[in-house]
């Protein structure tokens, strides 16, 4: 073990809860494009209870995001929007449908044109994640279970409650806004956890992810 590297848990630092005054910023990717699309639906109802909450919200669109590895992708408005909105939110909320048993191809995209490093920067890291899905039909939990593997990967810290929503469709009303009920309130459950969980680790964060490993790889 390198002596110079390793280092005592500062309990001043970890529970410095109180650090931070500006709003919670709370970024909200959905995966679908259709214009009666029930992840875009649901996520403006997450961002409507993410405000009430006290956050700061913004839903990106994915319209004209292109496909990654596409020439010159880098410096697409769309990629580069995103990236910008992943560098200045506190945390995330990830929805879409299940397709085929698997998320959508949209969603994948979104996530992958975020990168895990952006120089010295690393935009994901240590940041808040809450997952949700809908379903056209049965309750299915495939989608949301693949988007805590990708948060992981992304190192994020996701929450530990999440939402999926059966027959999401009877769920709204002609308006466009979703109807009181159980699904709802969980919905609700699922912002709450995010917010505390956000509110807990965003003025402890560079003290939450410093690892001994890099520590003792500086010269």
């Amino acid at each position: 073990m390198c002596v110079d590297a390793f280092r005592d848990i500062s309990h001043d630092q970890l529970f410095n809860v109180g650090a931070g005054v500006e709003p919670v910023r709370i970024l909200l990717l959905y995966g679908s494009l259709r214009d009666e699309s029930y992840s875009r639906k649901t996520t403006e109802e997450a961002a409507r209870i993410l405000r009430s909450l006290g956050a700061e919200t913004v839903m990106f669109d994915p319209t004209g995001l292109p496909l990654v590895g596409t020439k010159d992708g880098d410096a697409h408005p769309k990629v580069l929007e995103l990236r910008e909105q992943v560098m200045h939110c506190d945390g995330m909320v990830w929805c879409l449908p299940e397709r085929h048993g698997a998320m959508t191809g949209l969603m994948k995209s979104q996530i992958d044109w975020i990168p895990l490093s952006l120089g010295a920067v690393r935009p994901t890291q240590g940041k808040t994640l809450a997952v949700m899905q809908v379903c056209g039909g049965s309750q299915s939990f495939n989608t949301v279970n693949q988007l805590r593997i990708l948060g992981r990967w992304m190192r994020l810290l996701t929450i530990p409650n999440q939402s999926s929503v059966p027959a999401v469709y009877k769920e709204f009303d002609r308006s466009g806004r979703m109807k009181p009920s159980p699904r709802y309130d969980r919905i609700v459950d699922v912002m709450e956890e995010l917010m505390k969980f956000t509110l807990l680790t965003r003025g402890n964060r560079s003290h939450l992810t410093n690892c001994y490993s890099e520590r003792k790889s500086k010269p």
